[in-house]
């Protein structure tokens, strides 16, 4: 029930069979003030050109026309040329009913037509526990999957694992000398090596099973222990916060394949390389860049566009409608480079959309923390959750659109009260679970229920209604915009809205069974919006707090 697409079709109808089939497009706006109606068009303005007919006379003309429609209480023509729709009452109920209907919530709102869609996310290097930043990327990537799936496309959530180039070679070389410590025979620790507490850790885990017999163990047994090793505690990270992936794909058989090597080679071929001081760059000025990318360093180890140049040519080879990267600020110039890649081997860009994220600070007593996977000073995933929760930590990651730099702040996010967005969202489901024991005890059925008429009585209830209503119009703009935090502040709203309500009336009154049926009626639709919506991004939703 997307509303403002039902109202801008009908409204199309409707002009085009007033003034002819060769109209300008409809547009449905929500106006500020709620005096100017709860939608309101601005079509008059578009069309009194071609119509010959000043703005206002013409909104007069579609407000008279509209005057007796059911949906409308009231339609009024406004200078200079807009035309103020308010919704009826029993349009109102109408809607109310259909949505506490016996059905998912989602039925309401599938789309035509579903898509076969790849979003591929957090994608964090075996080279350490993920940071507050990979979470970030984590519920972004998860929380957009999981709506795109309720609404009826084809989904395929992917994990792109990097496990090959430099870093890996860095880090299997920096477990070696931490295990080389330990048993005794120290050596140089490597320059720019990783030295978490983690690498220790690993390195006692060797030590431990082996006991000096890999001393002369060469680089590939420490890459593979060290990435196996983290690998397992990323998955765990990502277990407790209940994201799961369809596809994990390794970035090394892009080179077992010879994929890599194949766009290199198709680039040769074409014209588009060349060399510079031993290395071998791409053309980037005839293709829209500002530079020419290096595609393999002097060393002969390409860089990472090329395998990821591969391995989007993979992706459009799976031949999805829609495909997202969820990548951190610092990739947004080479996600540049590997689209202007794409189009010079001649593979279309269209399907691929970018989701790039500002970088998120966490703020411990009024103070930034530092991360980094190399150095030791970092805060890790497991300890944000450890310390705020789940449920709590997607919340705040997806608070902000991924556009936007996010400050975390922990003080906030451990408050039970008002001020914290994803406890007053969670106490107005609670509440609503506790009004429907209640209903239960006073002999209430949900049966009961179903059979009564929705009651909007008193005004507050009509408020409610409409902000109910508005979701499909928030669920529209998010699945546009591919952003799902629009959702979680309709919450934060509908919360607020429903707790207005709920102080002007009594929902359960055993002296008034059919307004206490009604009243519940409305009151089940919020909780169905609440519940549905907060599990479907990954949330939580207590019947108890």
């Amino acid at each position: 029930m997307f509303l403002r697409r039902l109202l801008k079709f009908e409204l199309a109808r409707i002009v085009r069979d007033q003034f002819g089939p060769d109209q300008p497009e409809v547009e449905i706006t929500l106006p500020r003030d709620p005096a100017h109606g709860d939608y309101a068009t601005n079509f008059p303005l578009k069309a009194s050109k071609a119509q010959r007919t000043a703005p206002i006379a013409l909104a007069e003309t579609i407000a008279g026309r509209l005057q007796t429609h059911a949906w409308f209480s009231q339609v009024s023509a406004a200078k200079p040329g807009f035309v103020n729709l308010f919704l009826s009452q029993a349009y109102l109920a109408e809607g109310i009913e259909t949505l506490a209907r016996d059905e998912p919530f989602f039925s309401h709102y599938q789309v035509t037509p579903a898509l076969n869609v790849n979003v591929e996310f957090v994608s964090a290097n075996p080279t350490g526990p993920l940071t507050v930043g990979h979470g970030r990327n984590a519920c972004l990537g998860d929380s957009l999957a999981r709506l795109l799936r309720a609404v009826g496309h084809r989904m395929t959530a992917e994990y792109y694992f990097n496990n090959a180039g430099r870093q890996m070679k860095l880090l299997a070389n920096s477990l070696r000398a931490r295990y080389l410590e330990l048993i005794g025979r120290p050596v140089e620790f490597p320059e720019e090596g990783y030295v978490g507490q983690y690498i220790v850790d690993i390195a006692r885990t060797i030590r431990e099973r082996e006991a000096d017999r890999k001393a002369d163990a060469g680089q590939s047994f420490f890459q593979a222990e060290a990435e196996q090793s983290i690998f397992s505690i990323i998955r765990g990270t990502l277990d407790r916060l209940d994201v799961t992936f369809d596809v994990y794909f390794n970035e090394d058989s892009l080179y077992k394949t010879g994929a890599v090597q194949a766009v290199l080679s198709e680039l040769k071929t074409r014209g588009w390389t060349f060399e510079t001081d031993g290395a071998v760059a791409f053309r980037g000025e005839p293709h829209g860049l500002s530079k020419d990318p290096v595609l393999v360093k002097k060393t002969g180890e390409p860089t990472y566009r090329l395998p990821d140049v591969a391995y989007h040519i993979d992706k459009l080879g799976r031949r999805y409608d829609l495909i997202i990267d969820v990548l951190g600020a610092d990739h947004i110039d080479e996600h540049r480079e590997v689209l202007a890649i794409l189009k010079a081997l001649g593979h279309p860009t269209g399907p691929i959309r970018g989701i790039i994220y500002q970088f998120v600070t966490l703020v411990r007593e009024g103070k930034p923390v530092k991360m980094s996977t190399r150095r030791a000073e970092y805060v890790t995933l497991d300890e944000l959750l450890d310390e705020v929760g789940p449920d709590v930590a997607r919340f705040f990651f997806l608070s902000r659109k991924a556009d936007t730099h996010l400050e975390f702040d922990l003080e906030l996010a451990k408050k039970e009260s008002q001020e914290n967005p994803v406890y007053y969202v969670q106490y107005a489901h609670a509440r609503l679970a506790g009004i429907f024991r209640t209903a239960t005890e006073n002999g209430l059925t949900a049966a009961d229920i179903q059979q009564a008429r929705v009651d909007l009585r008193p005004p507050e209830a009509v408020v409610l209604a409409k902000k109910i209503l508005s979701f499909g119009d928030v669920l529209e703009g998010s699945l546009n915009d591919l952003e799902v935090t629009a959702l979680l502040w309709y919450l934060r709203d509908l919360a607020e809205t429903f707790h207005k309500y709920y102080t002007e009336v009594r929902v359960v009154d055993p002296g008034d069974r059919p307004g206490s049926l009604g009243r519940l009626k409305l009151c089940g639709v919020v909780k169905k919006i609440l519940y549905s919506t907060l599990t479907t991004l990954g949330i939580g939703a207590p019947d108890r707090m």
